[in-house]
């Protein structure tokens, strides 16, 4: 008599991630749920209601998937009410500062963990064909190898550090500024500690006068 999901998720949200990955035979059962706000528990043949929010996520192409009979046109048509085309991490770089920010709080919460400015540099130019949990990968084994509360570019793997160069990069005809990645995190770290801009600058190890045309680009 275990509540599941579905009735866990009464009066609420229920998010399923990688939609595009469940079995037709369970799609069957998702659609009925969508349709009729019934479900039936492991085992039981007695009908049950739920009211809930669908939110769901994908990486797959669900439109190939339905021309190869792997996803079903309907339950497409009953998911994709409200769809929200997210870009890969590729074509977002400025979100890396945060995004790892807050990545670092996450995997490692005891600590006060910063990037080096060359760190977040070769993060930036990473083209992260695995997008966010690339990233989260990436930084939980840089955790691992850090020493200080500083993370540098000895702590990430060999293939951010090698595969990258200085400088601006270009994907598909958008020049990525890597000033605007090192600006926005320098804000957020200046935020993190306090606004104490020489402990900001020494944590990042960074000339204070850097710092300062960082966090006031127009001065």
């Amino acid at each position: 008599a275990k509540a599941g999901l579905v009735e866990a998720a009464h009066g609420g949200t229920l998010f399923l991630d990688e939609v595009g990955d469940i079995p037709l035979t369970m799609q069957v059962k998702l659609l009925r749920l969508l349709e009729s706000g019934t479900y039936r528990r492991v085992g039981s043949t007695e009908l049950r209601r739920a009211d809930v929010r669908l939110v769901s996520a994908t990486h797959r192409d669900l439109h190939a998937l339905i021309a190869a009979g792997r996803f079903r046109e309907d339950l497409y048509h009953r998911l994709a009410t409200f769809p929200i085309a997210l870009p890969p991490l590729r074509e977002r770089r400025d979100d890396i500062p945060l995004l790892a920010a807050s990545l670092l709080a996450r995997v490692a919460p005891e600590r006060t963990l910063l990037l080096a400015p060359a760190a977040l540099t070769r993060l930036a130019q990473h083209p992260f064909p695995g997008n966010v949990r690339e990233l989260r990968n990436v930084l939980e084994r840089a955790v691992l190898l850090a020493t200080s509360e500083e993370v540098g570019t000895a702590d990430l793997p060999p293939h951010v550090v090698d595969t990258t160069r200085e400088g601006d990069l270009q994907f598909g005809g958008d020049v990525i500024a890597l000033r605007e990645v090192q600006r926005r995190y320098a804000e957020w770290a200046f935020k993190r500690l306090g606004g104490h801009r020489g402990r900001t600058a020494a944590q990042l190890d960074v000339d204070p006068k850097t710092l300062n045309k960082l966090l006031c680009p127009e001065d």
